[in-house]
């Protein structure tokens, strides 16, 4: 298989909200709540009007959207056998993700994501992460990894503790490592953990300028680019305005972003920019072609709600 995505398996409810209801709840805005009562979860559903819910979780975002681009892709994420998990599982087959895990009872539900999208078209993320949270070493395939050209993992999983020892079960059958960083908390939580697996483990590191200028604790981008061409691996930084940037070993490459688009919804925008890049890597084309199939990809996704396209 060209690609296999181990991640958060989590059903995506998206809801418009107005900024009231961000500082009401006590949420900061564009970051990733962790939310660990599923009551507290539910309170906060209460009065929303879902827009759509969505088979989500960050990798596996990414996995569908290499599937959409015509490559081979897997995806293992824990799930419940419950409403929300049959949802999930039917979601992925749909789109032509071999999904690499046998559900069961769990004695938590499936994992859902409130991504509250205000009217600046930014998203805000209450996450409970159910059975998701507690993948561990069993429910890792160390076959299908063997047998896949890279997996992709999400700084995400690294939230709660057995996903840890799947982690590393992962990463030392793989015969290639990608991973996203994910979230500026989750680099800021990790930061020790993180910066090992940057600089010994991954060959491919996915993260935005917050994340990146956090974990190696500098303000000044050009630190970021003497630390990945110190490293000698690839590394691939968006940057918002400033578009996107990859260093592998002593190269530079930079991709501007696309001009004149109605945004609608960031949700998604750094998943499907890893999908359209590592479409560009597993089928061999350069850099700077990845770069643009990145940005391209996540051009489309910011146009519309929701993280399929």
């Amino acid at each position: 298989m060209k690609i296999l995505g181990i991640g958060n398996a989590i059903v995506d409810v998206i809801c418009k909200v107005d900024h009231d209801f961000i500082s009401k709840n006590n949420l900061t805005k564009s970051t990733m709540k962790l939310i660990f009562d599923e009551n507290e979860f539910k309170h906060l559903l209460k009065n929303l009007k879902i827009e759509k819910t969505i088979s989500g979780g960050s990798v596996a975002n990414s996995i569908v959207g290499i599937s959409q681009l015509g490559n081979e892709a897997g995806f293992i994420g824990k799930i419940s056998d419950d409403e929300f998990g049959n949802n999930y599982e039917q979601g992925l087959k749909k789109e032509n993700v071999k999904y690499f895990y046998s559900k069961k009872k769990e004695e938590l539900p499936t994992g859902t994501c409130l991504i509250l999208v205000t009217p600046d078209s930014e998203r805000t993320m209450c996450t409970y992460l159910g059975t998701a949270g507690k993948i561990n070493e069993s429910d890792v395939n160390s076959d299908v990894i063997k047998k896949s050209e890279i997996i992709f993992l999400e700084g995400y999983l690294w939230d709660e503790g057995e996903p840890k020892k799947a982690f590393d079960k992962a990463i030392n059958c793989a015969n290639k490592v990608a991973m996203s960083l994910s979230d500026l908390f989750c680099v800021n939580r990790h930061k020790t953990h993180f910066l090992e697996l940057v600089k010994n483990k991954l060959d491919i590191t996915f993260a935005n300028e917050q994340e990146i200028t956090s974990l190696i604790e500098t303000k000044n981008f050009n630190d970021v680019i003497h630390f990945a061409k110190q490293i000698n691996k690839l590394m691939v930084i968006t940057r918002g305005e400033k578009g996107a940037i990859a260093i592998n070993g002593k190269e530079v490459f930079e991709c501007d972003i696309k001009k004149d688009l109605k945004i609608v919804d960031l949700t998604g925008a750094g998943d499907l920019f890893a999908a359209g890049f590592l479409h560009g890597y597993i089928n061999k084309f350069s850099i700077r072609e990845s770069l643009e199939i990145g940005t391209e990809m996540s051009s489309k996704i910011i146009q519309m709600i929701g993280a399929r396209i």
